[in-house]
Parts: C-alpha cells; sequence; structure tokens
C-alpha cells in the first residue's frame, strides 16, 4: 500500500467521480468471463493458504508459452517481480531507456544503484536504434531494462537489433531484463523467448495485468533459464504471495487464446482511428504498436479533463518526456468518440 507517497502510475479511480480512463492501459474488453468464473469456483478455498509453488499456474504457463516449468516464477503482478530481481542481483550499474516505464528505475533505487540512460529521439518518433548498442558498449552496466514494446511510446524494437542487443548483453556479462508485458497484445511483436536456454542472463518479465484486464488480481511471472537467480528472486518476498484467486484466474485465462485475437483486432482499428483523431486536432502523436498512444498537447490538458470525469496519463514524470507530453489506452469506440468529444470542448 501507498503511504504518504504519491502514485508515479495511472489507473486511479478511487478518488471519485471518474467516468472514463484512458489513464490504465487494460484490456478495452475487460476482464474474461471464463476468468471470473474461475475466480468464483475458487471462493470456496479461500481458507486454506494458497500453494506456494503455484504448481497448477505454471503447468498451464508452461504449456503456453512453451518454455519448462522451471524457467517460471510467478510474482504478485509483474512490479513485485521487478522488485524482486533488483533486490536479488544488487546490480551497481544499470542501464535502461528514456522514456520508458519508471518502476525499473525506482526498484533500483531502492538498492542505491545507479542508472545510466539511453535517451530516445523524438525526431526518430522515439523508436529504438542502434546507438543503444554504442551506448551499452561505453556504460556496462550490469542489467539492461529494455521494455518491448516500450512504455510509454508503443513503439517495438526491430527484430534483429533485439538480437544483437541480446548477443552484445551475453559479451558483455549484462542481465538482459526484457520486459514483454505488452507484447501479446502487439501485432508482430518478437520475443526473446526462444533464445533462453542459450541465453541464462536472460528474463523475461510477462502479466496478466494488460492482456487479459487482471490488474485487481495481481499476477505476473518471469521466464529464465538461470534456475539460482529465481531462487534468489523468490527469497526477496513472501511465502504465499501469489493468492489462491490469483492463481486460478492465471490458468483459466491462458485458455483465452480467442479473447486476445479479438483484442488485437479491437487495438489494431481503433488505435489508427485514435491517432487520427488526435492528430486532427493538431497533437503531435507518436505512432505506436501497442495498445496505447503517446501524444504531445498542452501543458494541463489533463487537469480539464479530469474536470470532466476522464482521466489520461500525464508523460512529465517519464524520464525523457516534459510537460505536455501524455498517455492513453485504446479503448473501445464508444468511450474512445467520448474521449475526443471532450478533447475538442477542452
Amino acid at each position: 500500500m501507498l503511504y504518504d507517497t504519491k502514485n508515479p502510475h495511472g489507473g486511479d479511480v478511487y478518488a471519485g467521480n471518474v467516468r472514463l480512463d484512458f489513464s490504465a492501459n487494460t484490456n478495452p474488453f475487460g476482464t474474461p468471463e471464463s476468468v471470473l468464473a474461475a475466480i468464483t469456483r475458487a471462493l470456496p478455498e479461500v481458507h486454506r493458504y494458497p500453494d506456494p509453488y503455484c504448481r497448477a499456474l505454471r503447468a498451464a504457463i508452461a504449456a503456453a508459452e512453451g518454455v519448462p516449468e522451471e524457467y517460471i516464477l510467478c510474482g504478485s503482478g509483474a512490479a513485485e517481480l521487478i522488485y524482486a530481481f533488483a533486490d536479488a542481483v544488487r546490480p551497481q550499474r544499470a542501464a535502461e531507456l528514456a522514456p520508458t516505464f519508471a518502476e525499473y528505475s525506482l526498484a533500483l533505487a531502492r538498492t542505491g544503484c545507479a542508472v545510466a540512460r539511453y535517451t530516445l529521439s523524438e525526431k526518430n518518433d522515439f523508436a529504438p536504434d542502434g546507438g543503444i548498442l554504442n551506448f551499452l558498449r561505453e556504460t556496462r552496466p550490469e542489467v539492461f531494462f529494455l521494455c518491448n514494446p516500450n512504455n510509454p511510446t508503443g513503439r517495438l524494437a526491430d527484430g534483429a537489433l533485439l538480437k544483437e542487443i541480446l548477443a552484445l548483453c551475453e559479451k558483455l556479462g549484462t542481465y538482459l531484463f526484457a520486459d514483454e508485458c505488452f507484447l501479446d497484445l502487439t501485432d508482430g511483436g518478437e520475443s526473446l523467448k526462444p533464445f533462453l536456454t542459450r541465453c541464462p542472463r536472460l528474463f523475461i518479465l510477462k502479466a496478466f495485468t494488460k492482456s487479459y484486464g487482471m490488474a485487481g488480481v495481481r499476477l505476473g511471472y518471469g521466464l529464465c533459464a538461470d534456475a539460482s537467480l529465481l531462487h534468489d528472486m523468490s527469497e526477496t518476498v513472501p511465502p504465499w504471495n501469489v493468492s489462491t484467486l490469483a492463481q486460478a484466474a492465471g490458468v483459466a485465462a491462458l485458455g483465452e487464446t480467442d479473447f486476445l485475437e479479438k483484442t488485437r483486432a479491437l487495438v489494431r482499428a481503433e488505435r489508427a482511428w485514435l491517432a487520427e483523431q488526435l492528430a486532427a486536432l493538431g497533437f503531435r502523436v507518436i505512432p505506436s504498436d501497442a495498445n496505447y498512444l503517446l501524444f504531445r498537447a498542452a501543458p494541463g490538458l489533463d487537469a480539464a479533463l479530469r474536470e470532466q470525469g476522464i482521466l489520461i496519463r500525464n508523460g512529465e514524470n517519464y524520464a525523457g518526456l516534459c510537460p505536455g507530453w501524455y498517455r492513453i489506452a485504446v479503448r473501445t469506440r464508444a468511450e474512445n468518440e467520448a474521449l475526443i468529444r471532450a478533447l475538442r470542448e477542452v
């Protein structure tokens, strides 16, 4: 629980009078019915402690991802695994992109780690580029955090560049922490899963939050061939950290392949429509491969929309962005139209 600390993320719909939330990048269809049913069926078991080894869930993840069960570590949301990784590795030098997901540097700050940042070029629409390789050679970090697609830009790294980054990290002895939490909602994004066995310093982060609309359940998992790293990470979190309801929900969600296909189709169409509408309003819109869009408008836009009960993500606390940058989720057509109407008014 946050206590007397500012929430650096979106999704805070609890302060009252919020009718539309575009600040959190969750599935526009919400949670699959099968997942809700699985949670309901598991309710009679909540008097017991949850399975501390997540046996059924790990088996389901292994089948869905095509990896051995021993490569899987489950956590109470992806955020817990980011902090567990930082606590287990305790690097002195780490690197990340700018802008990128804020939780990497927040987790590293707890260990006293110095963080170097490779600033992506706005002129290049914040696309990951070959300059990352020279940056890694110069900084020689112990860990490189790479969000793919990147948050908040929505840009995917080219497959060839991904492989070059992985090969260089192996050569430098650098852990590559690859955050693929949004990858399942992209078209054509390449996962680094095929390289897990030959690259033990590769750690892949996944979550149920975005793909299956399960942000309130708190469930994520990591994939890695380094058993000692996974053991050390597990020692940094309390036992029974993944609840009985979360484990049941995860098993059910992994069977929802049609749900993901339907979501990708909606995101593909609505992202294009939203980008066109935002550009018509005179905003600078960054091309996206994900279920969210980054755009630039006047500072204070989020506050003006908040007065109408609409939340969008203010991007000014991202390293590499200045006031006036905003991120919005891609939602359903009715919700997207309501947002555009509100933007025209303000």
